[in-house]
């Protein structure tokens, strides 16, 4: 369910409803009790994505993950490789 924001025009008291959305907009004010309520157009809710990753987990294909893992391994062995050889050389 949406949240709705609202206002009023006789006192301009904004206000947010949690509603349906097959629900009825808010007509009167809940501060000055007139009949001066619009709803108003709202910027949308945020979309929150939690896990290990939305984009790479959902949708990439089991072979894009599969070069993807070998591309990350072989990083980190380039990484060892360099760190060994600056080891040696001090």
């Amino acid at each position: 369910m949406p949240t709705y924001e609202y206002e009023c025009e006789a006192c301009g008291c904004q206000f947010e409803r949690f509603q349906s959305i097959t629900a009825s907009p808010i007509r009167k004010c809940p501060h000055c009790g007139r009949l001066k309520v619009r709803r108003r157009v709202g910027t949308g809710a945020a979309v929150i994505f939690k896990g290990s990753g939305f984009y790479a987990t959902d949708y990439r294909s089991d072979d894009y993950r599969n070069r993807a893992e070998t591309d990350k391994s072989s990083g980190e062995a380039g990484k060892e490789t360099a760190r060994k050889e600056k080891n040696s050389s001090d």
